[in-house]
């Protein structure tokens, strides 16, 4: 049995930057522990697996495993299989099913191997528990807890479909001195998987807005070049301090520059009579790469 697989880096318009992301084509006749095997093989963040749809007006049918476990939804994935989706059917719309739901992406080309997709959060993100154990985080993280809070912003764990620790930082100078303490780790962040967003607002950054690092040792992933299921969690923290009743904003995340792969998020949150409507990601994917699996006779 052979399976066609493309590589391509997410959330960046320049190879070798951004998140990779393996995404396996006509992978209809794979078990749900072979689609495990394979993530754990290609051992990115994440590894996509292309289905045929549910429903015949549906694009495909989506799966999403990190090394260690399948996602309900992430979207660095939902990002690049909406890029392979719409460069080979040459369409501007792309309908993915997830575990969470029906997702549909936006998608325009830029050339034959690039292109930008955006889509609505199929889920608006909640707040889901309480993180006031400021020294706690602060060994966590290897910081100091005068670090912690951000302006309006302080700890919090919020939900979009996938659980976060949100932890605002002082600067992009503390962002960058953070530091996992696995020793602390589970203790502090208890709620999920113990997934950590640290984030920061960038006024003196011109290209972006908001900038963020993202740690998840429980996925097989110490740090997260691009995450957008973090960034539609940290939607709903912004959108509970955002100065507007009714009206949008838009805002760009960069992640993953401490890593050596800058990424580059864009969201979008939109409130009426100051409850939040509507939350949107997106971003560029470009193929780096194509191959075939041979899982044996």
């Amino acid at each position: 049995m052979k399976l066609n697989y493309l590589l391509l880096d997410v959330f960046t318009r320049e190879r070798f930057a951004g998140n990779p992301l393996a995404v396996v084509c006509k992978a209809d006749g794979l078990l749900d522990d072979e689609m495990q095997a394979i993530a754990r093989e290609f051992n990115l963040s994440e590894t996509v697996f292309l289905l045929k749809p549910q429903a015949e007006r549906n694009s495909a049918g989506v799966r999403i495993f990190t090394p260690t476990t399948e996602l309900p939804f992430a979207g660095h994935p939902t990002v690049g299989a909406a890029v392979v989706l719409g460069l080979q059917n040459k369409v501007s719309a792309v309908r993915l099913e997830e575990k969470i739901g029906l997702i549909t992406a936006l998608f325009e080309k830029i050339d034959k191997s690039s292109g930008e997709a955006r889509f609505a959060l199929p889920q608006l993100p909640t707040e889901v528990g309480k993180l006031d154990n400021l020294l706690g985080i602060a060994q966590a993280l290897g910081i100091d807890p005068e670090d912690i809070g951000c302006g309006k912003y302080q700890p919090a764990v919020y939900s979009a479909g996938v659980v976060f620790h949100l932890v605002p930082v002082r600067d992009a100078g503390v962002l960058k001195r953070a530091r996992p303490n696995m020793a602390a780790w589970n203790e502090v962040f208890t709620h999920g998987r113990h997934s950590v967003y640290v984030f920061t607002l960038t006024p003196e950054e011109k290209p972006n807005d908001i900038a963020a690092r993202m740690f998840a040792p429980a996925l097989g992933m110490t740090e997260d070049p691009g995450t957008g299921s973090a960034a539609a969690a940290l939607i709903g923290l912004l959108s509970e301090h955002a100065n507007i009743g009714t009206g949008q904003i838009d805002l760009v995340i960069r992640q993953g520059v401490e890593m050596g792969r800058p990424c580059r998020i864009t969201i979008q949150l939109r409130k009426e009579r100051d409850r939040l409507v509507h939350g949107g990601i997106g971003g560029h994917a470009v193929v780096v790469g194509e191959g075939c699996l041979d899982l044996g006779d």
